[in-house]
């Protein structure tokens, strides 16, 4: 098991998890109450968004180049 590569995923997927947090807290706050598939929707978007954007932005982890 490659535990260094798993040491560097580590802040990214915390990152990923509190921006999903924090983008359905803002989406609640703006729109309010979405339904559930809607906020599936969002976490989704923002998982698939994640990956690219950080790669563009060159602080991705090894692993994902």
């Amino acid at each position: 098991m490659d535990t260094e590569g798993l040491k560097e995923l580590v802040p990214h997927y915390v990152a990923l998890m509190l921006l999903v947090f924090l983008v359905l807290t803002v989406v609640r706050a703006t729109v309010g109450d979405i339904g559930f598939w809607l906020e599936l929707a969002v976490v989704l978007v923002v998982v698939f968004v994640y990956r690219p954007v950080v790669v563009r932005l060159g602080v991705a982890p090894s692993g994902w180049e």
